[in-house]
């Protein structure tokens, strides 16, 4: 990932905080003011995407750096613990919301229900909607894990509004209060659910998780007519960085020079055909056919 993606990944992520911000700020009073459970709930939801916003832009600053001697690497994990940590606030979140709903079940309160409380719930709805399509789109272009995640977490939000609009035009049309507090779990789910993901996702690239289908890597190599076989295939990586590592067979005469560019031309064709920031690491083995007697060397 270049410098300058590092920077546009910054620039999303500082809009998608000041919008997040509102949103929450709006949810926050106007479900205090009515007294409603679940879109103070929705709203300490939203609070936690413009939380994951700050904790996002630590990480990319992080992760931005670049490789020097204690990192050969690069710093770019930095991002994906960020999402960890992401997670771990969602976990927290979510199981505030539960022991607040439970607290409900006990004392239901009726919330208030207004017809500028469903505007609010409307308009934070669009604007989720907006924030959730426009993140994922920029995610994608700047192959960013951090917007991605960002972007599936803020997309739970569209769901919970969606239910908390359906829980206030419920008790408007008069049914009991204990709806909203059951609404509240609903929404810690969507917060537990958004949690999982995260971590599952960071998780996978955190433990070098397989991200390209061996058999694919082993199609592409085999299309070259100097690859005899190919074996030992394994990768592991994100959409930014990934690396892949393999075994092929060449014939044994095969030049250094030859085999240098064999190599090149292989790495070329599989960063086209399946990610751009493709490294590859290659072994090669002398390939001996079974009328030739092997030679005692081996690589």
């Amino acid at each position: 990932m270049t410098t300058q993606n590092f920077k546009k990944i910054k620039q999303v992520l500082w809009i998608i905080l000041f919008a997040n911000l509102a949103v929450a700020l709006l949810k926050i009073i106007i479900g205090s003011s009515i007294k409603s459970a679940s879109m103070t709930a929705d709203g300490f939801h939203s609070l936690t995407d413009g939380s994951s916003n700050i904790v996002g832009l630590i990480g990319i600053s992080l992760a931005s750096k670049p490789v020097d001697e204690d990192h050969p690497y690069g710093h770019k994990k930095f991002e994906t613990l960020s999402g960890l940590f992401i997670a771990g606030m969602l976990l927290f979140i979510g199981g505030k919301i539960v022991f607040t709903a439970i607290g409900r079940f006990v004392n239901p309160v009726a919330p208030q229900i207004t017809i500028e409380s469903l505007v609010t719930l409307a308009v934070t709805l669009a604007i989720n909607i907006f924030v959730s399509t426009y993140e994922y789109k920029q995610g994608k272009n700047l192959n960013s894990y951090i917007l991605i995640s960002d972007s599936l977490h803020t997309r739970s939000d569209i769901y919970v509004s969606i239910g908390v609009i359906f829980t206030l035009i419920c008790v408007k049309l008069g049914l009991p209060a204990i709806i909203d507090p059951i609404a509240s779990l609903v929404v810690s789910g969507f917060i537990f659910h958004a949690s999982y993901e995260i971590f599952s996702s960071a998780g996978g690239i955190l433990v070098d998780k397989a991200v390209i289908d061996t058999s694919k890597v082993k199609e592409i190599a085999l299309e070259f007519e100097e690859v005899k076989g190919v074996h030992k295939i394994r990768s592991r990586g994100s959409e930014n960085e990934m690396y892949v590592d393999m075994h092929i067979l060449i014939e044994p005469k095969m030049s250094v020079e030859k085999s240098h560019e064999l190599i090149h031309h292989l790495e070329e064709k599989m960063q086209k055909e399946i990610n751009q920031n493709l490294q590859i690491t290659v072994h090669i083995e002398p390939f001996y056919s079974k009328s030739e007697p092997a030679n005692s060397l081996k690589f």
